[in-house]
């Protein structure tokens, strides 16, 4: 990773030479909590710093998802690189990957405790099929063109143009976009519900897009959901997969007087089932690349 973001940062016109260096984190590791993306966009704002360079950004996520690319295997997205260059305390961030537009909305629920459960099933990206579900994707998209010729991606469809053409691609392929098509929209109804502190709607919505990551995207997987459906029965507000799935951690959005019981109740009831035990994470929302010293 770190030797990609050094070639990435030397394309960018950034003179890299040698240098010495230590890391270190607290970022999950295999946990779908793009730890990846941590560490290319620290190593690609720190080299910028270093030696003087004058890579805005914007840029420097694209250095680390270029490492992803050329170095690492995987054809991801921006968004794990753009959150961790441009993250902010109290802040969520609704990105369009299309045009590279945000927004932040505040986060900041009284009342709530948002926690991780690590399944503590690797999640590891290469093997795991993502690049078969981006493929997926496009092939919807190439269907759709052929009727929209506007439609670049699955952002510009929506779900008429997606039913249009359901008999002219997989129903595996199909079932892919429409979780796709249908997140894109729980993310504005997250947005709105956000603006006006309703933590109940978007807890709504993040157990509906859990279901759709694993039966529609089919990135889940059995400790997950058993993670998903305990939450649900102890009532807790919103559960979801984190991250990119195939294990890893849920996120869970918590009242106050029902977090001991939840956690206590699941760390059990998990144990019970799997034999071991879920790692448990307090979630703190922080600024994102900077220098410290």
């Amino acid at each position: 990773y770190i030797f990609g973001v050094c070639r990435e940062m030397i394309k960018r016109g950034v003179k890299v030479e040698g240098f010495n260096s230590a890391f270190a984190g607290d970022v999950p590791l295999g946990a779908g909590m793009s730890s990846s993306a941590a560490l290319e966009s620290t190593y690609a704002f720190a080299l910028n710093d270093l030696f003087g360079g004058n890579v805005d950004k914007f840029e420097l996520a694209k250095a680390g998802q270029a490492t992803e690319h050329n170095y690492v295997g995987v054809n991801c997205g921006i968004m794990d690189q753009f959150a961790s260059i441009f993250g902010k305390a109290g802040s969520l961030i609704r990105l369009d990957c299309r045009s590279l537009e945000y927004e932040y909305f505040p986060f900041d629920p009284k009342g709530y405790r948002l926690v991780l459960l690590d399944s503590v099933v690797e999640h590891k990206l290469v093997s795991s099929e993502y690049n078969k579900r981006r493929q997926s994707c496009e092939t919807v998209v190439a269907a759709i063109q052929k009727k929209h010729p506007d439609v670049k991606f699955l952002r510009d469809a929506t779900i008429n143009m997606l039913q249009e053409v359901k008999d002219d691609v997989g129903a595996e392929d199909y079932m892919r976009a429409e979780y796709v098509v249908g997140e894109i929209q729980r993310v504005l109804d997250v947005c709105d519900a956000l603006g006006k502190g309703d933590y109940e709607t978007v807890g709504k919505k993040m157990y509906e897009t859990h279901y759709g990551m694993s039966k529609l995207y089919e990135v889940s997987c059995e400790e997950l959901d058993f993670l998903n459906d305990l939450a649900k029965e102890c009532g807790v507000t919103g559960s979801r997969v984190m991250g990119g799935g195939f294990g890893g951690c849920t996120i869970n959005l918590v009242k106050d007087e029902l977090y001991d019981n939840f956690i206590s109740k699941t760390v059990e009831a998990f144990k019970a089932k799997f034999e071991r035990s879920p790692k448990v994470y307090d979630v703190v929302i922080s600024d994102g690349s900077r220098k410290l010293a």
